[in-house]
């Protein structure tokens, strides 16, 4: 996978296929520390536990529509490329968390990619299931809960809505980043 935000997708799809109703989605870019670290956390059924000691390899499964399963060999491999690695902790019944780390600088580190698109997808493609999306640069933080959004009646299936979140979440990202101020600060002397 060529983006970061593909195996979240993978991941969380992962989740949901296992029952879960809430997955919280954590990304943490530390520039400081050279550290980015992938968090997913989820309230499905959990995953065996030979599974866990066999993370980077792909014929070991959960899955019954085939014999190959590549999301966390994937994940596996792409964080080790890069001086990373990647964790598992399952509490059967109560879900799993699965912990990705990569060195932030190192020169294979995939891009995160399409977040805002990935998130827009699993929302309304999963309008029943609870995400909440932190995503932090350093110390500075953009949460998405779609808890909150179905409180105040957004209708997460509806595609206007889609398309409003991930103009959002672009936006926020954006900010987060520094880039929404460097381009307002080029708009200001345009101007």
């Amino acid at each position: 996978m060529r983006e970061l935000s593909l195996h979240i997708l993978d991941i969380a799809e992962n989740a949901i296929a296992a029952g879960a109703d809430t997955i919280d989605i954590r990304v943490a870019e530390r520039p400081s520390a050279d550290n980015l670290t992938i968090t997913l956390h989820d309230n499905g059924r959990g995953m065996p536990p030979d599974k866990l000691h066999h993370l980077d390899d792909p014929f070991v499964t959960t899955r019954r529509t085939r014999r190959v399963g590549l999301g966390l060999s994937l994940l596996t491999a792409a964080a080790k490329r890069c001086e990373g690695g990647v964790t598992a902790t399952v509490q059967p019944g109560k879900g799993t968390t699965v912990t990705a780390v990569f060195r932030h600088s190192h020169i294979d580190r995939a891009p995160l990619g399409d977040i805002a698109g990935t998130l827009a997808t699993l929302i309304v493609g999963s309008p029943h299931i609870d995400f909440i999306y932190t995503h932090s640069v350093e110390e500075r933080a953009f949460i998405l809960d779609t808890r909150r959004l179905k409180s105040e009646g957004l209708a997460l299936s509806d595609p206007l809505t889609a398309a409003q979140l991930q103009e959002l979440i672009r936006r926020s990202l954006a900010g987060l980043a520094g880039e929404a101020d460097a381009q307002n600060g080029k708009e200001a002397n345009d101007a």
